[in-house]
């Protein structure tokens, strides 16, 4: 699937970054009049991961992540 109408607009320090569309929450299931949608792009609590090829990956393991995240670090 493609996503091309959408505008990403990204935080002061390359902190985050957020996915607009043409109205307020479009991206994360919810219709123009406010009523829940089928297809959505994130939504509140989702998780992901970047691999090396820059593609954002959805995950469900995220104590996981922090403690593989934390072993790696104290490697280093």
């Amino acid at each position: 699937m493609m996503w091309v109408d959408y505008t990403i607009n990204s935080m002061p320090g390359g902190n985050g970054f957020k996915v607009e569309g043409d109205w307020e929450g479009e991206v994360m299931g919810i219709a123009k009049d406010g009523t829940p949608k089928e297809n959505y792009l994130y939504r509140p609590g989702d998780v992901f991961v970047v691999d090396a090829n820059g593609w954002l990956r959805k995950s469900d393991h995220l104590s996981a992540m922090v403690m593989k995240y934390e072993k790696e670090k104290n490697e280093m």
